[in-house]
């Protein structure tokens, strides 16, 4: 009798896991809207490169059937079939994937096809952190939605606790006005929202721009030549964003204390896990900034 009872107990406590394994899986994205899995997902296409480096840093890159051009980091993700790029996606490639899961972030090129990826019927996962925070936030959640916890939530706290220690390092430190160059032709910058100004904020700078109302502001030459910015910061990609174009220009503060920084543009442009490097190579140019000081 005692052992019926014992098979008949483990029996339930069985099928009560079982029950507890089975339940949906439910999240927020970056817009509050709530996505729901009937279980975790297995098929998962990311839409931007920063989404394709926040699922292999949740332990999900293996999961990874489609991203869009320019997904080139870590090395496996160059593997990955492409099904479009920031203007142009591919529908009926994305269908044929069978997805069950896309990852989407949004931009001026991408917003006119969101509606014809919901019509496929898959769940849709905005990812689009706003502040470094958001970062840790979005890797935990993505986890989630494809059963990764273990690894998403290690990765979150990795994260945290060295955006935490950037923070205490450079507590306090004298402000840097600064001018951040995307792209020189045109010249355009970001504005206070983005996430690479908070970036600048944990390092103790200030964005001359950040009062901007539009994100990816263009501005003109004679407009950072008036707000005589302390220090420049430039991508290296290529032959764009180079601060080379500030060199004719002697009198301006950044120029004259030998301000003009080049920074790696992905390590910052991308909302991923590689902001964290990117943060602490923007610190540690800013911190020289303030040593120029005379």
């Amino acid at each position: 009798m005692k052992k019926l009872i014992f098979a008949t107990a483990l029996l339930a406590a069985a099928t009560a896991s079982a029950s507890a394994s089975a339940a949906p899986i439910s999240v927020r994205d970056d817009d509050g809207n709530v996505v729901t899995l009937q279980k975790p997902a297995q098929r998962v296409i990311a839409m931007a490169p920063h989404v394709t480096e926040l699922l292999f840093a949740a332990g999900a890159g293996e999961k990874i059937v489609g991203a869009v051009t320019y997904s080139d980091y870590p090395e496996a993700a160059k593997k990955i079939p492409h099904v479009g790029d920031n203007r142009l996606i591919d529908m009926e490639r994305v269908a044929a994937m069978r997805p069950d899961l896309i990852v989407i972030w949004m931009h001026g090129g991408f917003e006119r096809q969101i509606e014809g990826l919901r019509k496929l019927g898959i769940p849709l996962f905005h990812s689009e952190p706003a502040k470094l925070d958001g970062i840790a936030d979005n890797v935990v959640r993505l986890g989630q939605l494809m059963g990764t916890e273990t690894v998403a939530n290690a990765t979150a706290a990795d994260i945290r606790a060295q955006f935490a220690a950037m923070a205490k390092q450079y507590a306090n430190r004298p402000p840097v006005r600064l001018f951040y160059q995307v792209w020189d032709k045109p010249l355009y910058t970001l504005n206070g929202k983005s996430i690479v100004s908070d970036s600048i904020r944990l390092c103790g700078g200030v964005n001359i721009f950040a009062d901007l109302k539009v994100t990816a502001p263009v501005v003109s030459i004679e407009g950072v030549l008036q707000e005589n910015p302390e220090a420049i910061f430039g991508t290296s990609e290529k032959d764009y964003g180079s601060v080379d174009l500030w060199k004719p220009y002697p009198n301006m503060l950044a120029v004259k204390n030998n301000n003009l920084f080049r920074l790696q543009g992905d390590l910052l442009n991308r909302a991923g896990p590689r902001m964290v490097a990117g943060t602490k190579a923007l610190c540690e140019k800013i911190e020289e900034a303030r040593q120029h000081r005379k």
